[in-house]
């Protein structure tokens, strides 16, 4: 065994069958030894039929000891299951952090804003906004700029 995966007890089953349930997982990886747990992840339902739910090909099974999970991986590595062949190594983390706001802008977390946020009065926005400035800089409603044509009439 690889050096510290000594007390590695997970194991990535890949390469399952559709008809392939957690009770077939547990029948043929039960004589290793004592399971504790079995993840089959589930895939997106179709939505024309949300009764029908599916895995997604893989599953993750997790030993009581590592040796039980070593010899799992000795013996059902590139076996047949059900007409299909396995895949069996030891589960790795899934790489890349995570983020723990998920798919947020960073600018709607407070910590960003009151470090680079700046006031209104100091950030030039003010002077922009204030009432009754004429110059703005857009013209108003109404208001044409002399030599262009307006797109928009008719």
């Amino acid at each position: 065994m690889q050096e510290g995966t000594k007390t590695k007890k997970t194991l990535y089953i890949g390469g399952i069958g559709d008809d392939v349930d957690e009770a077939a997982i547990l029948e043929n990886f039960s004589t290793f030894g004592d399971i504790i747990e079995i993840q089959l992840p589930s895939a997106p339902t179709n939505p024309s039929n949300p009764n029908e739910v599916k895995h997604r090909g893989f599953a993750f099974v997790t030993y009581s000891s590592s040796a039980d999970a070593q010899d799992a991986i000795d013996n059902m590595d590139l076996n047949e299951l059900n007409g299909r062949v396995l895949r069996v190594n030891l589960a790795r983390p899934m790489k890349g952090p995570l983020q723990p706001q998920g798919n947020r802008a960073i600018w709607e977390s407070e910590d960003w804003l009151q470090k680079y946020a700046k006031p209104l009065a100091q950030s030039g926005g003010a002077s922009l906004r204030a009432p009754g400035k004429e110059d703005s800089g857009t013209p108003a409603e109404g208001d044409e700029e002399p030599g262009v044509d307006n797109a928009m009439e008719e």
